[in-house]
């Protein structure tokens, strides 16, 4: 991914929820003067939610989600409404689209989707569509949303986008995507500071890219006017020698902690990309207070490791490979460990232990709050990769300890 793109966990999402044969794919295909949805008087074309990720100005880069009709039909229906609802976890602006003249008749169904989106504390606006076969009774229908519109005409489409950033920026929320305005790491650096990065370059390391926490954590270096060094861990000790001043921080990745703590001086604050994320993206201290749970582990519990993103596995891999055997040795129990990626995530916890999460640099901000809210409903530890790993280390005092007096 090159550094000039914006990734999709930090797009402002939005995303337009409604009945079957709303027009949410054509109104979608007219905002983004794309024809990105297939469209069809067929009711229940949309099969599962659709992404599409674009600049809408003065708002900035953004993520469109179309999704299948809430009122889908039959056992498949039902699994395509259940897609279409879990899209609201990571939904900072919902657009309930309605097809006028059926919402004239009857709102009760939008009404229940405006349900749920008030449930999630999430930003709406309902939109009434299909105002080209209706125009002659707009004074009325417009009575029961905030903007009538044509994706065939292209009637009000212009006025609608601009109410999409008024409600957006009403909200607080920035072209990072809402919930997103914690720091990386520049809080924690000053103009002229050297800043060392620890990347390894391990079998499981992509060829030829740094992955996204390191390329945000180098653009978040650079923009606070500071300076990053990047290393392998082997080559920590001598690129250490060679500054002619002392870097204001080590950041490595967490796969490297012992080795990095030890060439690493005391004096020198320390600590991860992963736990970076969990501060930005996640609750660094609610990942921190999982960390009891490891001691308290049993024969025969179940770990959840859940990932934000879908990758190919390789031998090695941090996620099913080195945190289980690091988990199971330093506990000395036997323990089972179940795996969930991408936009998965069990709506059920109860049954494990504790939740063992990756630092969601894929994840929208919302979508990783929401993961740790449901852990939290149901008191189910949830840790950090990083958090987890500096414990099983035995560095995690010091790797917080520069986050302590900027939480």
């Amino acid at each position: 991914m090159s550094l000039n793109q914006t990734p999709s966990g930090e797009r402002i999402h939005i995303a337009l929820f409604g009945r079957r044969n709303a027009g949410k794919s054509s109104l979608l295909n007219a905002i983004t003067g794309q024809e990105l949805s297939i469209v069809s008087e067929i009711k229940g074309t949309t099969t599962d939610p659709v992404y599409k990720a674009m600049e809408l100005l003065p708002l900035g880069p953004v993520m469109f989600v179309d999704t299948p009709g809430l009122d889908d039909e039959g056992l498949l229906g039902e699994e395509r409404a259940k897609k279409a609802k879990a899209v609201l976890n990571k939904t900072d602006l919902a657009l309930i689209i309605a097809d006028g003249a059926l919402a004239e008749q009857d709102f009760l169904f939008e009404e229940s989707i405006l349900g749920l989106v008030k449930k999630k504390q999430i930003p709406y606006l309902i939109i009434l569509n299909k105002q080209d076969e209706w125009e002659d009774r707009e004074s009325q229908i417009k009575l029961l949303g905030d903007i009538c519109v044509s994706a065939k005409s292209g009637y009000h489409i212009h006025e609608l986008k601009e109410k999409i950033s008024d409600r957006i920026r009403a909200g607080g929320c920035t072209a990072g995507g809402c919930g997103a305005d914690k720091p990386l790491v520049a809080d924690l650096l000053s103009a002229g500071d050297t800043v060392v990065l620890v990347v390894p370059l391990d079998a499981a390391a992509p060829k030829g890219r740094l992955i996204l926490p390191q390329q945000q954590v180098i653009r978040d270096v650079l923009e606070a006017g500071a300076s990053a060094f990047v290393c392998r861990d082997t080559e920590l000790s001598a690129t250490l020698s060679s500054l002619v001043k002392k870097p204001r921080i080590v950041i490595t990745d967490s796969q490297a902690f012992a080795a990095v703590a030890k060439v690493t001086p005391e004096d020198i604050p320390l600590t991860s990309f992963s736990i970076i994320f969990s501060r930005y993206k996640g609750d660094l201290e609610e990942q921190i207070r999982g960390i009891r749970a490891v001691e308290t582990l049993q024969d025969g519990d179940r770990i959840l490791m859940a990932e934000g993103c879908t990758h190919h596995r390789q031998c090695g891999d941090i996620g099913t490979v080195k945190i289980p055997g690091w988990l199971q040795e330093h506990t000395g129990k036997k323990l089972t460990f179940e795996t969930s990626s991408g936009g998965g995530f069990p709506e059920k916890l109860s049954d494990y232990a504790m939740v063992v999460h990756c630092g969601g640099c894929m994840l929208p901000p919302r979508e990783m709050a929401y993961r740790i809210e449901q852990a939290k409903e149901q008191q189910i530890p949830i840790v950090n990769y990083g958090t987890l790993i500096a414990h099983l280390k035995g560095v995690l005092e010091r790797s917080i300890q520069p986050f302590k007096s900027n939480p």
